[in-house]
């Protein structure tokens, strides 16, 4: 049986009202990164895409200039019950993230959050046991800490990078930015954290 021509028009405009609505509803879905529960805590690469991360919903970023990973575990600690329920972590740029700061980040922030680690991009001769402590961070601790890939990302676009290797150019702070979105949504999206 043929539809007549007035119900065929109907069901593309129907069609057309509801792909329009899908757009704008995608478009108007808010970053999963809440401001609300999410900080970010990190050194100067952090800190050039501060803008970035913002405008994505993270309005907690806490990044300085030359910041060292053995920092956090106190900067985390000082927050105290405040502390949020999910801690973005980049830090490893100006010297060495081990083990024991793995450790001591997990002891303060408990069993209830989730830690995403960004991993570094750095020419310098700790980038490689940075990221191998990183990753085994992950793994010791794998229903609570995420690796966050922009070693991957940043060597994927060196043009993100000025010519130190390091710092963000401004689309770099966007891809940083995306990077650490794209995460924290993921795990909204399909979780793989267990909380217990």
């Amino acid at each position: 049986m043929r539809a007549s021509a007035g119900a065929r028009r109907w069901a593309q405009v129907a069609v057309a009202i509801l792909g329009a609505l899908s757009v704008a509803c995608l478009a108007a879905a808010p970053s999963m990164a809440d401001s609300g529960r999410t900080l970010a805590l990190g050194d100067s690469v952090m800190l050039g895409a501060r803008a970035a991360l913002q405008d994505l919903g993270v309005q907690k970023v806490d990044a300085k200039v030359s910041r060292q990973a053995s920092t956090a575990p106190e900067l985390l600690r000082e927050r105290g019950i405040g502390l949020q329920k999910r801690i973005v972590i980049h830090l490893g740029t100006n010297g060495t993230f081990s083990p024991s700061i793995c450790r001591s980040i997990m002891n303060v922030v408990g069993s209830q959050r989730r830690v995403y680690l960004v991993n570094v991009k750095v020419p310098r001769r700790w980038e490689g046991s940075n990221n191998l402590a990183i990753q085994r961070c992950a793994e010791r601790y794998p229903k609570q800490v995420r690796v966050v890939d922009w070693h991957l990302a940043a060597s994927r676009h060196p043009e993100w990078l000025y010519a130190d290797g390091v710092h963000l150019r401004p689309n770099g702070a966007r891809g940083f930015a995306d990077l650490i979105n794209e995460s924290l949504r993921s795990d909204v999206s399909h979780p793989t954290f267990v909380t217990t």
